[in-house]
């Protein structure tokens, strides 16, 4: 791994080790220094299921699948993914693995067909890119990433378009950071069944039902309907300094990122000893990897807020940040 994917990927978990979650940062691709200096000989391609946030039996069988292949394990990794698409056809993320791990044997052409079949599949549109780059067709694999998060942009496979198309960015998006503890009703529940129960609350009202709605969302790589959550928060609470952070911080897009940072601008104008807003105004920086102005930022949270939540966690993600520097 280089040195510069590195402080790449460390600084993507850092971002999200602010708030005390545990982050697990994988490569974009099997072999990250083929992508950085477009080696020839790229191997076999990444394999994305993002069946992470599922706890079903499919599910399980998928991630040992996908685990084998990750081990190099292509040939009982085919076998498994074999299996499952046969016993269960209409899944998707069987068809994909299957395709994937017959790698080179017709794993293009298969894929080709998958998207014709399901044209506004993110998924499908990933991993037939990151097959196309695995052959060398590096503009025909940015096409369809490209694809991928115009047409199913709500969904984990798309952010990870998003990520091979964006490589000198931190890899996901920046999440917006609440300083309430989660509901205890939803411990020990899957990610999943947390935004169902989140969902069910919401529907009922109320600007603090809505953003930790939003902020589930945002975990389990749905950023669009995350933003909208944040959005009816701020419908509900439109004085709320929180929802108007957290609507600037869904807005962020590695394609435009001026629009999350022209709405946290004026808020920073009006709001200059918010530690809330100093924080993730850090957070976003560093997401561009303006390492510098993020610190800064940071700084600025920690002497607004230093026993505070905001304050406590940009401490801590600036030492984060120094051990990286080192």
């Amino acid at each position: 791994m280089s040195p510069r994917t590195r402080v790449r990927l460390l600084v993507g978990a850092a971002g999200l080790a602010a708030a005390g979650i545990a982050v697990g940062a994988t490569l974009i691709g099997r072999d990250e220094g083929a992508v950085q200096t477009g080696q020839a000989d790229r191997g076999p391609p990444a394999l994305e299921l993002a069946a992470v946030f599922r706890q079903d039996a499919e599910a399980r069988k998928l991630r040992a699948a996908e685990r084998l292949y990750d081990e190099g394990k292509l040939v009982p990794a085919r076998r498994r993914f074999d299996e499952l698409a046969a016993s269960r056809p209409e899944s998707l993320e069987a068809q994909v693995g299957a395709a994937v791990a017959s790698w080179p044997d017709g794993t293009v052409t298969r894929l080709r067909e998958l998207a014709r079949e399901h044209p506004d599949s993110a998924l499908v549109r990933l991993h037939l890119g990151l097959a196309l780059y695995a052959s060398g067709q590096d503009a025909a694999a940015a096409n369809e990433w490209r694809e991928a998060k115009r047409r199913d942009p709500d969904t984990p496979a798309a952010l990870r378009a998003e990520d091979l198309l964006h490589p000198d960015m931190a890899p996901g998006r920046p999440f917006f950071y609440d300083d309430t503890p989660p509901l205890r009703e939803l411990r020990g529940l899957s990610p999943l069944r947390q935004v169902e129960a989140l969902e069910a609350r919401a529907a009922e009202g109320g600007a603090k039902a809505w953003m930790q709605y939003g902020i589930a969302l945002q975990r389990v790589g749905r950023p669009a309907s995350a933003q909208v959550a944040f959005e009816r928060a701020l419908e509900e609470a439109p004085k709320s300094l929180a929802a108007q952070v957290a609507v600037a911080v869904a807005a962020f897009d590695k394609d435009n990122v001026a629009a999350a940072f022209s709405q946290l601008g004026p808020l920073t104008d009006a709001h200059p000893r918010s530690a809330l807003l100093r924080f993730h105004l850090g957070l976003l920086l560093l997401w561009i990897r303006d390492v510098d102005d993020a610190e800064r930022q940071l700084e600025h949270a920690v002497d607004a807020e230093p026993r505070g939540f905001y304050g406590r966690e940009a401490r801590r993600l600036l030492s984060r940040l120094e051990d990286v520097r080192t």
